[in-house]
């Protein structure tokens, strides 16, 4: 029995140093790369990409401006800050304190002072490495700093853990902005991403969403003689723009479901652009299924991101995509950090949620899903016009690659559920 015993334990410390010998492994590699993609990148500069000017369509009572350049995006986001009367909600979950930053902060303040009710909310962990200096608000401003951790003593409720990565506008619960875009100066210039203004009945769902999450998470934030931000106007329902909050708090999380359902319905074509694909299996099972049935499945991604580890887990989806007929563009010389889709031009997406389980089942996000053919037909001009700034990887030149490529995407594969 005692001999039992023995070779049990030896078995079991052979197989626990066996793991964390993997695990070490996978986490130095990871470490590695990140260092030296890093060393790279000092000092190199991002070539010019194509973009659109921004494009107002009208939806009922209202309208949706696409944007795909961060200067035209932040000049007027910043003439709504300007002209605001009564009320701003900004929420970001990168805020960078340099010129676009400061610029940011200036018209809000203005517009405290002036009056206005102004509110902020920002992700703590995103901006840890930003001064705090810069993350200091007049008491006029009411700000949310949503925790770097909070799920404090309840270490094990994985509904606490969730980051804060939508990136929202409104004011004056007339005009709202949604998308990809954070706060700072690199964005406005040097990365590829899409935003949306919305204008009429859509703009109330916004205001409840930064709302919600307000009232959520004020209690440990503020007095508790503070008042919740309550919404003074009623809903009024536009059904070809609906908007989908992700809420790990709720364990709620729609914008995966929207999108499997958006692709399961494809009869013509899906194109899809996404700064971060790690997909779960069933994503990519719907996706290759939609390609063998005869859909046009275009997948665009960077060619090289700033997470160069995301880069590397991602593409161990490539080979199941291309054997199924899925075509995988890489966006060349410049981060795209767009978050869209468009299928069988009536459906679109634009928001906040990358492709990955950090997006897709664990983070604060918002989508919105338009039903709208004049909606679609800008969003794919702009995917064509990324697709001709962007390399088109073949199955025979993937299937080519050299062996400690593969065995770099084999080590770091089980990295994929936690991204």
């Amino acid at each position: 029995m005692s001999n039992r015993r023995d070779v049990t334990s030896r078995l079991l410390t052979a197989l626990r140093r066996t793991l964390l010998t993997i695990f070490g492994v996978q986490l130095a590699l990871a470490i590695t790369m990140t260092l030296v993609d890093s060393y790279r990148r000092r000092g190199k500069k991002p070539k010019p990409f194509p973009t659109k000017r921004p494009r107002e369509i009208a939806i009922g009572d209202g309208t949706v401006t696409t944007y795909t350049f961060g200067e035209d995006l932040y000049a007027d986001m910043l003439e709504a800050v300007r002209g605001a009367r009564k009320r701003i909600l900004l929420e970001t979950y990168i805020w960078k304190g340099d010129e676009v930053g400061e610029r940011f902060k200036s018209a809000l303040v203005e517009a405290a002072r002036r009056g206005v009710d102004v509110y902020v909310i920002y992700d703590a962990f995103a901006n840890l490495v930003v001064s705090p200096r810069f993350k200091q608000f007049p008491p006029e401003i009411k700000v949310l700093r949503y925790p770097v951790y909070g799920a404090g003593l309840q270490f094990w409720n994985l509904r606490r853990y969730g980051r804060d990565h939508r990136k929202i506008l409104v004011v004056d619960d007339e005009t709202g902005f949604v998308g990809g875009y954070n706060i700072g100066s690199a964005y406005a210039t040097e990365w590829r991403d899409t935003h949306v203004r919305i204008t009429g009945p859509g703009v109330w769902d916004l205001t409840r969403t930064f709302a919600d999450f307000w009232n959520l998470h004020r209690r440990k934030r503020f007095r508790s003689s503070e008042r919740p931000l309550l919404l003074d106007a009623a809903s009024v329902w536009e059904p070809r723009i609906r908007f989908h909050r992700n809420n790990p708090r709720l364990w709620m999380f729609p914008i995966r479901s929207m999108y499997l359902e958006a692709i399961d319905r494809a009869t013509h074509n899906i194109w899809m652009t996404s700064a971060y694909f790690i997909p779960d299996q069933d994503f990519v099972d719907a996706l290759a299924g939609a390609a063998r049935r005869g859909v046009d499945v275009r997948i665009l991604v960077p060619h090289k991101s700033n997470h160069v580890v995301a880069d590397w887990i991602s593409r161990g989806y490539f080979s199941q995509l291309l054997e199924a007929g899925v075509r995988v563009l890489r966006f060349r010389d410049a981060m795209v950090h767009a978050k869209t889709a468009t299928i069988d031009g009536s459906w679109s997406t634009v928001g906040t949620a990358n492709i990955d389980r950090l997006s897709l089942q664990g983070n604060y996000e918002i989508n919105v899903e338009v039903i709208d053919e004049a909606f679609a037909e800008v969003l794919e001009e702009i995917f064509l016009s990324d697709q001709g700034h962007s390399w088109e990887l073949r199955e025979d030149e993937w299937a080519a690659r050299s062996a400690h490529r593969k065995f770099t995407e084999f080590v770091l594969a089980p990295l994929r559920p936690l991204l």
